[in-house]
Formats: C-alpha cells, sequence, structure tokens
C-alpha cells in the first residue's frame, strides 16, 4: 500500500484549487474515485466512461492492455480524467503521494480546458453520465430481446464503429434536415436574378453533401427496425462526443502539463515530492524518437506563446482553437527548428522510413502542414453523401486530398456500410490519379 492517506489528498486539492484560481482557471468540480491498477485497465478500455454500453471489442482492448503491462511493454496512465460537469477522475491506490498531487494538478488543467475550449461547446457535460447510461441500458434490453439477442447487436454495433468518425468534425455548426436545407435552397432560387440555381433539383437527397453518414443512414433508411436505428444513433451521439477530444489531444495534454507546472511549482512541497516531480513531469513532455508526443508539442508550443506573447495569449489560444488550427497559428520557425520536426516518407520497394525534410527557413511551412495532416481526425479519410438514388442506392464520395486509400481496409469499412444501409451502395474514390468507383 502506498504511504498516503485521504485526508493528505484532501489538504493538498484544496491547496490546487487555490492556486488554480489564482491562474485564471475556470474548471468543473472534480470527482475524483480511487482505484487499482486492474481497475484503471477497465477503465481504459472503457474510454473512462463508467456507464458504457457492452461490446467485445472492449474486452479485446482490455485484454491488449493488461498483456502489455505485464509484459512490460506499456505502463498505465498516472489518470484518467473525464469530460463532464462534475469531471470524474481516476486514481490509483497504488501511486505514492507527489504522483497524486501532479495528477490533481493536471486534472485542473484538463476541466478548465474541457469547459471553455469551444470544441467541447456541444458535448452537453452536464447530462453526458446520464445519457451514456441510459444507452447502455437500451443496448443491454436489445442484447437480452430473443428476437434481437447478442449476435443482431453486436453485427450492428460493429458496423457503426466501423464509420465512427464520418461525423462532422466541427462541433458548433448545426447539421441542417433536408426539409431546412429544401427551405434554404427554395428561397435561394425565388431571389435569383443571375441564373445560378435556375437547374437545381429540390427533389435531390441529400441537397448538398453530407458528412455525418451514421446520421444520414438512420435518417433514410426507411427499411431500418427501430432497434437498428436507435444503436446507430447511440454511436453517432458518442463519435460526437468524443470528436473533440480527438480534435485537441496537442492542446489539452499540452494546457494540462504547464498548468500542473505552474500549480505544483507554486505548492510548496517537500523536496523528496519535489524531487518525484521533476522526474515524473520529464517522463510525461518528454520528446519520442521518431514520432510525435502530444504532451511534449503541446507543452513547448504553450510554454512559447507564454514566453513571447504572455499568459493572456495562452489562455485565449485554449479558448479559440483546435490542434489544427493551434499549430497553423503559433508553430513558426523557431519552434520547428527547437523542436527538431521533421517530415519523413515510407519507401514501400525498400521498406524503410526515410526523411525527407528537415527544420529550416525553406522546409519548416511544408513540415508544418505534413504535421497537420496527422493531427486529430485529420488521418481519418472523410466520407460524404452526396447522392441518394430513387433505386435506394446509396452513393459515397471519398473526399481525395492527396492520400489514397488502403484498399484492403477500405473493403472491410465497405462491408460495414453495406450491412447497415439496405439497399446498393456506390462508392467513389481516387487512387494513383484515377477515379474508381466500387
Amino acid at each position: 500500500m502506498a504511504d498516503w492517506s485521504m485526508s493528505e489528498l484532501h489538504k493538498w486539492d484544496k491547496k490546487i484549487c487555490v492556486l488554480g484560481e489564482s491562474l485564471g482557471l475556470d474548471w468543473y468540480p472534480i470527482e475524483y474515485e480511487i482505484c487499482d491498477y486492474k481497475e484503471m485497465m477497465g477503465h481504459m478500455a472503457y474510454t473512462g466512461l463508467p456507464t458504457h454500453y457492452r461490446h467485445w471489442s472492449f474486452g479485446k482492448s482490455f485484454d491488449r492492455i493488461q498483456t502489455e503491462y505485464n509484459l512490460g511493454m506499456s505502463g498505465l496512465p498516472y489518470e484518467m480524467i473525464i469530460n463532464s460537469n462534475p469531471s470524474i477522475s481516476y486514481l490509483m491506490t497504488e501511486n505514492p503521494m507527489p504522483t497524486h498531487i501532479l495528477t490533481m494538478a493536471h486534472c485542473v488543467g484538463h476541466s478548465d480546458f474541457f469547459k471553455n475550449n469551444r470544441m467541447f461547446s456541444e458535448t452537453r457535460a452536464d447530462t453526458v453520465i446520464d445519457r451514456f447510461k441510459a444507452a447502455g441500458k437500451r443496448v443491454k434490453k436489445y442484447m437480452e430481446d430473443p428476437s434481437i439477442g447478442i449476435d443482431g447487436v453486436e453485427k450492428i454495433l460493429d458496423a457503426c464503429h466501423a464509420i465512427k468518425f464520418q461525423v462532422p468534425r466541427t462541433p458548433g455548426v448545426k447539421r441542417r434536415n433536408h426539409k431546412e436545407l429544401k427551405k434554404y435552397y427554395k428561397n435561394l432560387i425565388l431571389k435569383d436574378k443571375s441564373g445560378r440555381w435556375s437547374n437545381f433539383n429540390l427533389n435531390k437527397i441529400p441537397l448538398e453533401p453530407d458528412s455525418n453518414l451514421l446520421s444520414f443512414i438512420a435518417e433514410h433508411d426507411k427499411n431500418l427496425e427501430e432497434w437498428e436505428r436507435d444503436l446507430i444513433r447511440i454511436v453517432e451521439q458518442e463519435s460526437s462526443y468524443f470528436v473533440p477530444q480527438a480534435c485537441t489531444k496537442i492542446m489539452n495534454e499540452g494546457w494540462a502539463c504547464m498548468m500542473h507546472e505552474k500549480i505544483v511549482n507554486a505548492l510548496g512541497i517537500p523536496d523528496d515530492y519535489f524531487l518525484s516531480f521533476i522526474r515524473l513531469h520529464n517522463q510525461v513532455v518528454r520528446p519520442h524518437l521518431g514520432r510525435i508526443n502530444p504532451y511534449h508539442l503541446g507543452f513547448k508550443m504553450f510554454k512559447y506563446i507564454e514566453k513571447n506573447m504572455g499568459f493572456e495569449e495562452c489562455l485565449r489560444a485554449r479558448e479559440t482553437h483546435s490542434d489544427e488550427t493551434f499549430i497553423k497559428t503559433y508553430l513558426n520557425e523557431d519552434l520547428c527548428k527547437e523542436l527538431n520536426l521533421f517530415s519523413h516518407s515510407f519507401n514501400n520497394r525498400e521498406g524503410y522510413n526515410k526523411i525527407i525534410k528537415v527544420s529550416g527557413e525553406d522546409s519548416w511551412r511544408s513540415i508544418r502542414d505534413d504535421l497537420i495532416k496527422t493531427v486529430g481526425l485529420n488521418s481519418v479519410p472523410v466520407v460524404t453523401v452526396t447522392d441518394l438514388k430513387k433505386d435506394g442506392t446509396l452513393v459515397l464520395e471519398h473526399e481525395h486530398d492527396g492520400r489514397d486509400l488502403e484498399l484492403s481496409e477500405a473493403n472491410k469499412v465497405f462491408g460495414h456500410i453495406n450491412d447497415l444501409w439496405h439497399g446498393e451502395v456506390s462508392f467513389t474514390t481516387v487512387i494513383e490519379d484515377e477515379t474508381w468507383e466500387f
């Protein structure tokens, strides 16, 4: 048993909160739950949500986490925190007090980010736990229904999980339904004097490309059973909840790291605690060889902004940006050089990675743009619904950005879409500069 007590946790938590307020932070109340390392593995497998629905993929994730941990291939996080009001954070009972102090200060930073960053404005933090609990109960009910069963539920969930991030990636932009869009384009046609909209087909579905594939299927497939439609809605709503976290990973972790550094440095902790803190902090924010450590990149960028533009600019940045816009706005030549950023490509013929660009006056912008392509959901292909034909054929198009799809993986995903849509599915993409239709 680690040598700490609940009274100590309360004492340091109060001090951390006072210092957090002095920095101008504004966070949700945080409820800490103490768990052992096995329980932490379970929380990791279930994405931290205590009321998540059942699915075999979470058990697979738990087995992988446990195996890697037992073999010494990976450790466990010092904490997990949920974007909810109040925020729920898990602390491992095996960790010593210095780790808990860093973790609690880190969680204050995360919760402040959840509450203030624009990307989280639509996540409804006040009701998220109840919503996921209700969804979990409905999934359980369907599994226990003899006419549906576990296999029926899992087939739909498997298909939904395969395309779960084919949802809008810009929170706060209201998705207009077909009726609303029809009214909008009808007004454009009525007011049109140039003839631009004279040939616009008001009967077309969708009236404009729809990036919310899950929602479109749920809305327009009239042959879906109501339980199937409900499962699709559950996954779509869950995905929309997690999109902001995926799109702000670098910022969120960097902000939490800078906050725990500021708070702990001002806490007046004992020398032996402080030495442990320095070791833990450096472990978290160290660079990783050959790949981006989001904690390191986010921390270094916020520190650079504070040094050159002031802490108020840091506060503004954490409110207004996603990882993509954050990097585009603040990652300059000096930072690229300081962080030793470079671009590389994989040589399929030779079977190795080759460095193609290193940070310099002529290359840093290109390296920054290469990095942007990999952050958040930018590495996930965008597929839009462009047409629903009269014979029920669903027409999908891949928004090609210069990166070709992996055809073997695309075919698997295509099969899952066929499991959801009761009709033919047409899919268009570009491969080696040629248009392909499946």
